[in-house]
C-alpha cells in the first residue's frame, strides 16, 4: 500500500473512532432474526399487503425477503428519466430470486442543467437534504429487509446514500441509468457559447448546438457531479462491478438492473451473505472513494457530497484528507472538463475496470473491502457484458484502449492529482488543478473586483468593466447566504477574459462543480462571508494571491486595517418562488468543509438511527 494511503486511512479510522463505533452499535441492535414485517401488528402488515394483492402470497412467506425501490425519477432530467421502468423489471428479478420488492418511495430530483444561473439553483445543494429524509421516510415502514436507491445526479446519490445508511442495517445497492450517447464535442459546445456571450451567434443556433450536446435520455456526457457520483458509487463498492458508465436504454443497461436487483434480495439477513449497507461504506471504502475522484480530476462537489456521506456513516473526513492523498495520487483520467473526449470516451478506453486495476496495482486502494459483489475489491477488475439476456463479468482490459484519456500508471498525466487545498487570511479553499495548464494558471495575483451576485458580475462583463487583470470576488454565495448555488454560468466570460490574455481568477464561497474549464478558482471558501468570512471585508483593488504550488489563498492587506473594515452587507434573502419554505434549512447549513448540510445523526428510539435538524 501506499504510505501516504496507509497514514489517511489510520487518521481518518482515529478520528471517526468513537462516533463509528456508536453507529455500527445502532446498526447492530437494528439487524432482525426473521423479517422485519413479521414483526408488525396483524393490522399493520395488513396495511402493507392491502396495496400489493399480487405479492400478498410471497409477503406472507417468512422466508421472502421484501426489497424496496426508492427512486429519483421524473421525465424532466435526462439522466433519470429511464429509471420510470425500472420498477417493473425490479419486481420480475427480485421474484425469479424468490424475494418480492415493493415501490416504497420517490425522492425529489432537480437538474443542475435547467436551474443553472436561474433562481431555482438556490434551493439545489438544499434538496440533497430533502432527498435524505424522503429515504427515512420511505424506510421507516419497517417492512423492508433490503433495498435498491434509483438515482444518478449531483445532490441525488449523496442524499440516497446519506438516507439510506439510517438503515445501514439493511443491504443496499445503487441503481444508475447510464450515461447518454456522444453528442456534438465538449470543445465546438464552448466554442458556440462564447460567440454567443460576444454576440457573435444568435439565439437560434445556441440553442440548436446545446439540442446536439444534450439531447436524449441518459447522463450528460461530460465528466461533472453526476459521472462523478457515479464514480464515487463504484468505487465504494454500491454498484455492481462496470456498472457505472454502461450506456442507457441498452440491453445491457437493462440485464445490470435486473442483476442488481437479484444480486440485493441474495444479500438480506435472511440468507447466507448478510451485507449490510453499514459495513460496505467504510472508512477504507471512503478513501478508495477519495482516490478514485482525485486520480480522474471529478467534481469538487463531491468535497462536500463525499464529507456528509461519509458522517452518515459515522465517519469523519475532511479537507486535508483530500489534500494528502491527492499529492499522493497520480492524475490516470483525462475527459472534460480535463480533456477532450467525454464519460464515454474513458469507458471505450477501459472504463472503471482498468482505473480500478491500475489503481490496485500501485497500492492507492483498499482491496480488504466489502462490497455488494462479495469480498475484496479485485472483483472490480472485471466489465460486464451480454449473455443471452443475461450479465456476465469477464476480466476487464489491462491496457488502455487509448492513452490519451486513460493513461498507464508509470506515466500518468500528473504524478499529483486533481484537487487542491488553499489556505490563509481569506480561509480554506478548493482548487481544481487538473483541468488548468501546468505552471500557467496555478498562480494567480491581480487586484480584486467584488460582486455579490452572478447578475452583478454578468452586466459587469456585458459593459466592459472587467477588460483588466483581476480577482473576481461573488461573495455571500455560500451555504447559509442563498443555499450555495452552482456558479458555472459564470465561466464562460471569465474564459473569454482569460482568452483576450488577461490573468483572471475567482475566489468564491459558492460552487462551480466538476465542470470549471481552464479558468483558475478557489471555491467552497469557508468560512463563508455570512459566517464571518473575510471575503466579506475584500474591496476593490485589493491584491489578492492564489498560489497552488503553495497552496496559499491571501488577501495582501495590512491586518490592522482590515480589522477596522466593517464587512459588507449581504443581498436581501432571496425571494424566489419557493424559496422562503426553505429559509429555516439554510440558516443552519453548516460550512462547505462539514458538508454543508442541515441534517445531523441522532440516536433513534428503538435501535436504528434517523436524520434531525442540526
Amino acid at each position: 500500500m501506499n504510505k501516504t494511503v496507509q497514514h489517511v486511512t489510520r487518521r481518518i479510522v482515529e478520528r471517526s473512532r468513537a462516533s463509528r463505533e456508536s453507529y455500527l452499535a445502532r446498526m447492530a441492535t437494528a439487524k432482525g432474526s426473521g423479517p422485519f414485517r413479521a414483526t408488525l401488528p396483524c393490522s399493520n402488515l395488513a396495511h402493507d399487503l392491502a396495496g400489493c394483492p399480487s405479492c400478498r402470497p410471497a409477503l406472507l412467506d417468512e422466508k421472502t425477503p421484501n426489497i424496496g425501490i426508492i427512486s429519483a425519477y421524473n421525465d424532466l432530467v435526462s439522466a433519470h428519466q429511464p429509471l420510470g421502468r425500472y420498477p417493473e423489471l425490479i419486481r420480475q428479478a427480485v421474484a425469479e430470486a424468490g424475494g418480492a420488492a415493493q415501490f416504497a418511495g420517490g425522492v425529489p430530483a432537480m437538474c443542475d442543467g435547467i436551474i443553472q444561473g436561474e433562481p431555482g439553483m438556490d434551493v439545489s445543494l438544499m434538496s440533497r437534504d430533502v432527498i435524505a429524509l424522503s429515504v427515512v421516510i420511505a424506510l421507516s415502514h419497517n417492512v423492508f429487509d433490503g433495498a435498491l436507491l434509483l438515482g444518478v445526479c449531483d445532490k441525488i446519490v449523496p442524499g440516497l446514500l446519506m438516507g439510506g445508511l439510517q438503515y445501514g442495517h439493511l443491504p443496499m445497492l445503487l441503481v444508475p441509468a447510464g450515461p447518454m450517447r456522444s453528442g456534438i464535442g465538449n470543445r465546438e459546445k464552448n466554442q458556440l457559447r462564447e460567440r454567443f456571450a460576444k454576440g457573435e451567434a444568435t439565439h437560434d443556433e445556441l440553442l440548436a448546438s446545446e439540442m446536439r450536446a444534450y439531447h436524449s435520455p441518459g447522463t450528460c456526457t461530460f465528466y461533472g457531479t453526476a459521472n462523478s457520483n457515479q464514480l464515487m458509487a463504484e468505487m465504494l463498492g454500491l454498484h455492481l462491478p462496470g456498472a457505472s458508465f454502461v450506456n442507457a436504454e441498452t440491453p445491457l443497461r437493462d440485464a445490470l438492473t435486473k442483476a442488481a436487483a437479484r444480486r440485493v434480495a441474495a444479500l438480506t439477513h435472511l440468507g447466507t451473505e448478510y451485507t449490510p449497507l453499514a459495513e460496505v461504506v467504510s472508512e477504507k471504502a471512503i478513501v478508495n472513494a477519495m482516490i478514485g475522484l482525485l486520480a480522474t480530476g471529478g467534481s469538487t462537489n463531491e468535497t462536500m457530497h463525499l464529507v456528509a456521506v461519509a458522517n452518515a456513516a459515522g465517519i469523519s473526513i475532511n479537507w486535508d484528507d483530500f489534500a494528502d492523498l491527492s499529492a499522493a495520487a497520480p492524475l490516470l483520467v483525462r475527459i472534460y472538463p480535463n480533456g477532450s473526449g467525454d464519460i464515454n470516451s474513458f469507458q471505450q478506453a477501459g472504463g472503471m475496470a482498468l482505473l480500478i486495476r491500475e489503481l490496485l496495482a500501485g497500492g492507492f486502494l483498499h482491496e480488504d473491502v466489502r462490497t455488494v459483489a462479495g469480498p475484496g475489491f479485485s472483483r472490480y477488475t472485471e466489465e460486464p457484458a451480454l449473455a443471452g439476456e443475461k450479465a456476465i463479468w469477464q476480466q476487464g482490459p489491462e491496457q488502455s484502449r487509448d492513452l490519451s484519456i486513460v493513461a498507464a500508471l508509470d506515466k500518468p498525466f500528473a504524478s499529483v492529482s486533481g484537487i487542491k487545498v488553499l489556505s490563509g487570511n481569506l480561509g480554506r479553499a478548493i482548487m481544481k488543478i487538473s483541468a488548468l495548464a501546468e505552471g500557467e494558471n496555478t498562480f494567480v495575483e491581480a487586484p480584486a473586483m467584488v460582486f455579490s451576485s452572478q447578475q452583478e458580475l454578468e452586466q459587469a462583463f456585458q459593459e466592459g468593466r472587467m477588460q483588466r487583470d483581476l480577482v473576481a470576488v461573488l461573495r455571500f454565495q455560500g451555504p447559509r447566504a442563498n443555499g450555495m448555488p452552482e456558479l458555472h454560468k459564470l465561466i464562460t466570460f471569465l474564459s473569454i477574459l482569460m482568452d483576450q490574455g488577461y490573468q483572471v481568477g475567482l475566489v468564491t464561497d459558492g460552487r462551480l462543480s466538476g465542470a470549471s474549464g481552464k479558468v483558475p478558482f478557489a471555491i467552497h471558501c469557508t468560512p463563508e462571508a455570512l459566517a464571518g468570512g473575510l471575503l466579506a471585508k475584500v474591496e476593490d483593488g485589493d491584491i489578492i494571491c492564489m498560489d497552488a504550488r503553495n497552496n496559499l489563498l491571501e488577501l495582501k492587506a495590512d491586518a490592522a486595517a482590515l480589522a477596522q473594515r466593517t464587512p459588507a452587507a449581504p443581498p436581501a434573502e432571496p425571494d424566489g418562488l419557493g424559496h422562503a419554505i426553505f429559509a429555516p434549512l439554510r440558516r443552519i447549513l453548516a460550512g462547505a468543509e462539514e458538508g454543508a448540510s442541515g441534517l445531523a445523526q441522532r440516536p433513534a428510539v428503538g435501535g436504528g438511527s434517523v436524520l434531525a435538524l442540526l
